[in-house]
């Protein structure tokens, strides 16, 4: 009689059903794992026998075999523990089978037998609604799996705490969703003195997702204006949050399964890997690109980063996804994120000033900037300089809005957008439009159009420089509360497009 048990096992974000077959057999006391299990899981036998001898549960002088189907795929993770242990007490008629049939299970087992948090929780939960199952998971990771509820949710302290529950003797009871995390305290633009024009370019950004280039010399702001920029953005919606927790659940950042509506703010070194920004590693994990989705990706020193990362950059700029494919893995990774991007104009960072700039003026700024690639270049919607302040500058009152007037026009401004996009689930914002629906969005007035032409011929934009302006120019639209783009919409967005043009 063959005993089954189910749990998942991770291919990015999701989470594929695995059933966890045990079979007690007469023959030579063994106890097999089969079914393309990594170390990890292979060392399941050992922790779920000791586990199971601190009970006083003894394993029979049998033949055990555990089969992880299907076989062909490869099987991750610690979290197999439990699921292994339940197919065998089932096998051994210790708990009922048809209970056990109805759960999806994950979490690893102590030697002591109590249950370790694993990551993945949250997809897991999906899986298990899916498959019209409940979840069975240790007590540190119910508060996060609950968040799915479509799906009951039982975390577990111990192994013992498992078998009573499912012979009747303690009942445990379902786990309720973690606390909504409000994040830390978005810092104020006001503490940013002058640099309106690149407050504007944020704001613009802000409301469409669009990607921004910073170019200034040390100290200008740069990393002050991206420390802010969470600060006018709106919260994640509900399925932006689940969206976003299911990949910080599988990277284990998830604190005490509380969900974060605060959009995402990472800002990788300059020293990072491929790996660490795109995702890899041995387990094909999600890399700052994903880590940053529905939120914002900032990178200092832009140009100090390998070139061959930032090229890898292209594609899911154009996406919204990324696959990683490896030799043992072949995963995809959601990545709608705004890059914001920070660069001195050259090595030594003075190319404007005569005084403190080097002797390999201006072919220094041409070759620092150069490592910048122009197919990548061309995919950002908006390039400023940012000007030096000088210390005189800091004494003059504040200007401009405060984060949480301009946070109230960007939150207006996306709300029109996602009325506009209802009937597009491609779509969520301007800066995805593309096609007919940008076409029909976008179009300006003869003069705009005229104007936009002008541009385009005389500055050679390419088509993608060329769409790119209209998004940008019917996010300023948008931000303005009006039904259609107009020339002086176009005039701004072309502004912002020939700066990057004149810099790169």
């Amino acid at each position: 009689m063959v005993a089954r048990a189910y749990t998942v096992a991770f291919e990015g974000v999701e989470a594929r059903p695995v059933e966890v077959q045990c079979a007690v057999t007469p023959g030579v006391p063994a106890f097999s794992l089969v079914g393309l299990p990594d170390k990890a899981v292979s060392e399941a036998r050992d922790r779920v026998r000791i586990a199971l001898s601190s009970m006083a549960i003894a394993l029979p002088a049998k033949r055990i075999t555990i089969n992880l189907s299907p076989a062909d795929l490869p099987k991750e993770g610690s979290h197999f523990d439990l699921p292994i242990a339940l197919s065998l007490l089932a096998a051994l008629e210790i708990i009922p089978k048809d209970a056990v049939e109805g759960t999806t299970s994950l979490g690893e087992l102590s030697l002591d037998g109590s249950l370790i948090p694993v990551i993945g929780a949250l997809p897991a939960a999906m899986s298990a609604a899916e498959e019209d199952r409940m979840l069975l998971c240790p007590h540190g990771s119910g508060a996060e799996a609950a968040w799915v509820g479509a799906a009951q949710v039982i975390g577990a302290a111990s192994l013992a705490d498992v078998v009573r529950h499912y012979t009747g003797q303690s009942p445990l009871a379902p786990a309720e969703p973690g606390e909504v995390v409000s994040g830390s305290t978005a810092r104020d633009l006001l503490d940013v003195k002058g640099q309106e024009r690149a407050k504007r370019a944020l704001e613009i950004a802000a409301a469409g997702r669009h990607h921004v280039m910073m170019v200034g010399a040390p100290g200008s702001g740069k990393s002050m204006l991206a420390a802010r920029l969470p600060g006018i953005l709106p919260p994640l919606t509900a399925p932006e949050a689940l969206e976003t927790s299911m990949i910080h659940s599988l990277a284990g950042l998830l604190d005490e399964g509380g969900i974060n509506r605060t959009r995402p703010f990472r800002e990788p070194h300059h020293t990072a890997s491929m790996a660490a920004i795109v995702g890899g590693g041995r387990r094909a994990s999600p890399g700052e690109i994903s880590l940053a989705h529905n939120g914002i990706l900032f990178m200092d020193e832009f140009p100090e980063f390998p070139r061959t990362v930032l090229e890898t950059l292209r594609q899911p700029i154009e996406t919204g996804q990324v696959v990683v494919a490896r030799a043992n893995a072949h995963v995809k990774y959601p990545c709608r994120f705004m890059l914001v991007a920070a660069a001195n104009p050259c090595k030594c960072g003075f190319l404007s000033d005569p005084a403190r700039a080097c002797a390999r003026v201006p072919l220094c700024g041409q070759d620092y900037m150069g490592r910048i690639s122009g197919p990548l270049m061309d995919r950002f919607d908006l390039r400023i300089e940012v000007p030096p302040v000088t210390f005189t500058d800091l004494d003059l009152p504040t200007s401009g809005d405060s984060s949480a007037t301009i946070a109230a026009r960007v939150s207006a401004a996306r709300a029109v957008q996602q009325a506009r996009f209802a009937d597009r689930p491609d779509m969520r914002l301007n800066a995805d439009a593309e096609g007919e629906a940008l076409e029909d969005i976008a179009t300006p007035d003869p003069e705009g159009r005229e104007l936009l032409n002008k541009v385009a011929e005389r500055f050679g934009l390419t088509a993608r420089g060329y769409h790119r302006v209209l998004r940008v120019a019917r996010t300023i639209a948008d931000l303005e509360g009006a039904a259609d783009v107009r020339r002086p919409h176009v005039a701004e967005a072309v502004s912002f497009r020939l700066s990057a043009m004149k810099e790169s």
